[in-house]
């Protein structure tokens, strides 16, 4: 399979009073459509760092960035940003939604950037929403949700412009556990049922058991890369969109295992 995203030897130099500091060195991984990938390693290890490279939010010291086969690394300010916003969604651990905007514009925040029509931005919105299960709180503003909802509406944000790849720094680094298990799970759908090429950082052990393929990085090196056994794809909790994440956040699985407990318990 023809790889979305590929670093190539990426590497990222900072110069610092007592010597060069290499955020992330001679990296190399691919990303590809339908598949979330995690980026494991303890804080500082250049998790954020790498993301950003990916992202063309930050340019590398050395090494090459790839778009569907074409290099990018060398492309000017301007010519990013278009593509940033053409091919790329991404999703922070600060929600940064508008305040004073509700749920449906803060998630066309984007489309308007773009130029879309007004026709368009309505559909492609109220789509958006859907798919993270948010149509009833379109009207909502910010103040009025929870920190779960509102991390899905910036993930509705993040896909509304169509994006090929994206970039989840942290995205459940402000929720608790159950609710960060369902926003992880949301994005493995996603990634899945939209043909997404996903990175998401983390260092939770819970939402590194749903990728569905893990790479270490310490000291700013990946060291390792690894799948789940055989079998935790088929254990993961499945997402419905409006259902599950709209509901008691209680009766949502938080391990694989309560999942496999739930769907014996149901008869499924």
């Amino acid at each position: 399979m023809t790889a979305e995203l590929r670093a190539e030897k990426l590497t990222r130099t900072f110069a610092a009073a007592g010597g060069d500091v290499h955020a992330c060195a001679d990296i190399d991984l691919d990303l590809h459509p339908g598949e979330l990938v995690v980026v494991r390693g303890p804080s500082g290890a250049g998790k954020t760092t790498l993301l950003n490279l990916l992202g063309t939010l930050d340019r590398p010291t050395s090494g090459r960035l790839l778009l569907d086969g074409t290099d990018v690394t060398g492309l000017g300010d301007e010519a990013l940003a278009a593509l940033r916003r053409e091919r790329f969604g991404f999703v922070f651990q600060a929600f940064g939604l508008i305040p004073v905007l509700t749920a449906s514009e803060n998630v066309e925040v984007p489309l308007r950037i773009a130029g879309v029509e007004p026709a368009e931005r309505d559909a492609r919105v109220a789509e958006a929403l859907r798919l993270v299960g948010l149509t009833a709180q379109a009207p909502q503003r910010p103040g009025e949700l929870s920190g779960g909802q509102q991390q899905r509406v910036g993930i509705a944000r993040a896909i509304v412009s169509r994006p090929r790849i994206l970039v989840a720094d942290e995205p459940t680094g402000q929720l608790d556990s159950r609710t960060a298990a369902t926003i992880m799970d949301l994005l493995v759908e996603l990634a899945h049922s939209q043909g997404l090429a996903a990175i998401v950082a983390t260092h939770d052990p819970l939402l590194v058991a749903r990728a569905d393929r893990v790479v270490e990085l310490h000291d700013g090196r990946l060291t390792a890369g690894s799948r789940p056994a055989p079998g935790d794809a088929a254990d993961a909790a499945p997402f419905a969109p409006g259902s599950a994440l709209g509901g008691d956040a209680d009766a949502v699985p938080h391990t694989r295992a309560e999942a496999r407990a739930q769907r014996h318990g149901s008869g499924r």
